[in-house]
């Protein structure tokens, strides 16, 4: 297994409000808000959207420092994952992925609902369709189910397992940034690296760039 998170002891500092602004703590507390009032969570993810936007039409709460590329990557291409909150129990993430001009992601899944949109830049999305039952874990079929270009200020949700494959490139001449809102601790998480041409199907962990990963940690939250 890919293992891309650091083994370290954990420090209260690699949890809760990494980035501690109104804007983030506004999102926080709504989200937490409706998980508990909205069981669907199909609903429950549209009733998020206009939190969601607002945090990504506002200007000035992503620090310089969560907004550069990361030659260390473990999703490669210089591509930053910088942890903005982390729930401790692993239920909740907001991070940060900036992805340099011109690169691009593995095909990956997230294994948990949320809300994807970018705040700088602009990326194309190709989201896929499992063909085969997932019976064998190491093999996948899938096909293209659609492309879309996603522009600063425009999102979209993620249902597992509808719309959980995907990979995404960056489209403008600068790095784009991407705001990602996910119920699991998602660079901590063992998802997977799917491969078209071999049907090939890698697990890994991509790791934050700014915070520690447990190496047993390998949960993910249910919907």
């Amino acid at each position: 297994m890919c293992d891309f998170g650091q083994h370290h002891h954990l420090e209260q500092a690699d949890f809760g409000f990494l980035v501690d602004v109104p804007e983030i703590r506004a999102l926080v507390e709504e989200t937490r808000r409706l998980t508990g009032e909205i069981a669907d969570t199909a609903a429950r993810v549209e009733a998020l959207r206009p939190a969601f936007g607002q945090l990504l039409a506002a200007d000035g709460w992503l620090p310089k420092e969560y907004s550069e590329p990361d030659l260390e990557s473990g999703m490669g291409g210089g591509i930053g994952q910088y942890a903005l909150y982390r729930a401790k129990d692993g239920s909740l993430c907001l991070f940060s992925l900036v992805i340099p001009a011109g690169s691009e992601t593995p095909i990956h899944d997230h294994l948990a609902w949320g809300l994807i949109g970018v705040y700088r830049g602009m990326q194309s999305e190709t989201v896929y369709r499992r063909l085969d039952d997932g019976h064998d874990e190491a093999k996948a079929a899938l096909e293209v189910a659609r492309k879309q270009t996603v522009r600063r200020g425009e999102f979209y949700t993620l249902l597992p397992p509808l719309d959980d494959i995907h990979y995404v490139k960056t489209v403008s001449k600068t790095p784009s940034i991407s705001i990602h809102l996910l119920a699991n601790d998602t660079a901590c998480v063992t998802r997977h690296r799917f491969d078209t041409t071999s049907g090939i199907v890698t697990p890994f962990r991509s790791g934050y760039s700014n915070a520690k990963c447990s190496p047993n940690e390998a949960r993910s939250a249910e919907s």
